[in-house]
Parts: structure tokens; C-alpha cells; sequence
């Protein structure tokens, strides 16, 4: 029902200079893999085959990773290395994988409008790669989401409680409870302060999105920092009641901060890479 997964990947991820002066924080590694690769296994957990990248200038390498590398291949046929490589070629011969360029860096929604081109007139995931989720006691945080869209068939955000006052780095909701996990949205604040924050239900990076979504956006005005922000379309979409708020299982790490990274590091090393996962 839904077949595409949208990775906005432009951004410089300044927060990590100088490592990300020229390389893309979406290859910046967790244990052995890098962040986008999480993302897109995670996807095709989901049954999402058809990934879609906006990218940027010095982004290159993401392109690279999903694709053959004959010589350094070749340099390691039949050597015990060649196992390293068993899990990005699964994804390769699984996934196809489409890109197109975001000239200018105007926030979020604006990334999302720029992938339209990939993606088309249809229901879509987004996996913001620099959040990494995981869920080790079930399915993954998009596989859950997109079970919730077959219920609802509208454009559903991940949320997660957040204490009150870092509201200001994120999306904030507000809500009729339709049961412990499912929010039915009233309201977005972009980055609210805490004294105006609506609650301390912060959006992360998976979204599933109607097709709407793109004329909204187009409609949309420049908003914080001038930039197109993807909440304020979506306030657009829930004032219609078509956007629904999901409490996912799992656990977050926020790899856009060096704090989180490490947390993310040591959790996958633990559970992931030493259960030879």
C-alpha cells in the first residue's frame, strides 16, 4: 500500500563539524554501519523497496554506499571480510534507490517538496536518518506506523515525550487521547518555548504522509528562520482532523547531537553489534 520512503538528507549537520565538512552526517558510522543504512533496513523492515534521497552538494558518498564498489570488492572475494558486506548488498538487491538534489537548504517541509519528483501522487514514509529508533523487543518504528496508517489512511507523526524544556528543539502537539499511544491532533508549535509549549509531546524524524501534503506545502510560508517547516503544513492537514500522533515502542537516539550519538554508539555495540546482529 505504501511503497516509498523520502530521506531528506541535505542538511551540512553543522552540529558535528568538523567531521561533517565534507562527509555527509548520514554516513557518520554507528558501530560499523552508517546512520542511513539503519534508516533504510528499517524501511524495508516496513516492506518500503523504492528509497528516495534528497541530497545536497558533498553527498556523494551516500550515493556510493548503496552501490557496488567493484575494485574494493573485488579486493576481498572470498575473504572472510566479504561478510562485512552481506547486509548493505541485501539492501541493494532489494531496494531501489532514487535521488534528487535540494539546490537550497530551506528547512524541512521545503525538503520534503523537493522530493516530489520521486515520489509522486501517493502515501509516503519519511525517515529522518539522524534520528535512529530502534525496537528490539518487535517491529520497527515504521512498520508500526504504517500498520496504524491502514487504520486511519492519513498523515500520521512520531511523538515522544520530552521533558519541558527542551520543547524548544522540536515540533510540539497537542491532542484528543484516542488510546494510550493515538493522539488525534489539534495543534503543532514549531520549537515552542517551554512556558508556550501545548504539552510535551515532541515530534521526531518518521513521518507517513498523504500526497496532500506537497500542495500544502507549496502554500506554505517561509516560518522560524525562514525556513518551510514541514509542522506547519501539517497544522494545515490536522485542521481538517486528518493527522494522527503516535506514541511508538521502541527507543530514539537524537544522533544530530554528539550526547546522543555516543548513546546510540554504546546501545548498538551492546545489543546489536555484539549479538553479531
Amino acid at each position: 500500500m505504501i511503497k516509498k520512503c523520502l530521506f531528506p538528507a541535505a542538511g551540512y549537520g553543522t552540529r558535528f563539524l568538523p567531521a561533517t565538512k565534507a562527509m555527509p552526517k548520514e554516513m557518520l558510522p554507528i558501530v560499523n554501519k552508517p546512520l542511513i543504512q539503519y534508516g533504510v533496513e528499517e524501511a524495508l523492515q516496513a516492506g518500503l523497496k523504492q528509497i528516495a534521497v534528497v541530497t545536497g552538494r558533498n553527498k556523494r558518498a551516500i550515493e556510493d554506499h548503496f552501490d557496488i564498489n567493484y575494485e574494493m570488492e573485488h579486493q576481498i572475494n572470498g575473504t572472510d571480510k566479504e561478510q562485512y558486506l552481506t547486509g548493505v548488498r541485501s539492501l541493494i538487491s532489494q531496494c531501489t534507490f532514487s535521488y534528487t538534489r535540494q539546490i537550497q537548504m530551506k528547512g524541512l517541509g521545503h525538503a520534503i517538496l523537493t522530493g516530489r519528483t520521486l515520489i509522486g501522487d501517493e502515501a509516503f514514509a519519511v525517515v529522518l536518518a539522524d534520528d535512529l529508533c530502534i525496537n528490539t523487543e518487535g517491529d520497527g518504528v515504521l512498520e508500526q506506523m504504517i500498520k496504524l496508517y491502514k487504520q486511519f489512511r492519513c498523515s500520521i507523526v512520531a511523538i515522544q515525550e520530552v521533558p519541558l524544556e527542551d520543547t524548544a528543539k522540536y515540533g510540539v502537539i497537542s491532542g484528543e487521547m484516542i488510546r494510550d499511544d493515538v493522539y488525534r491532533v489539534h495543534s503543532m508549535v514549531e520549537k515552542p518555548k517551554p512556558e508556550d509549549a501545548p504539552s510535551n509531546l515532541a515530534i521526531i524524524g518518521r513521518y507517513i504522509l498523504t500526497p496532500d501534503i506537497f500542495d500544502l506545502i507549496e502554500q506554505t510560508e517561509p516560518g522560524k528562520g525562514g525556513e518551510i517547516q514541514i509542522t506547519d503544513a501539517l497544522m494545515k492537514q490536522a485542521q481538517d482532523g486528518c493527522v494522527i500522533a503516535y506514541k511508538f515502542k521502541g527507543q530514539r537516539f537524537d544522533c544530530g547531537s554528539v550526547e546522543g550519538y555516543i548513546d546510540a554508539t554504546n546501545f548498538c555495540y551492546e545489543n546489536l553489534y555484539k549479538q553479531g546482529e
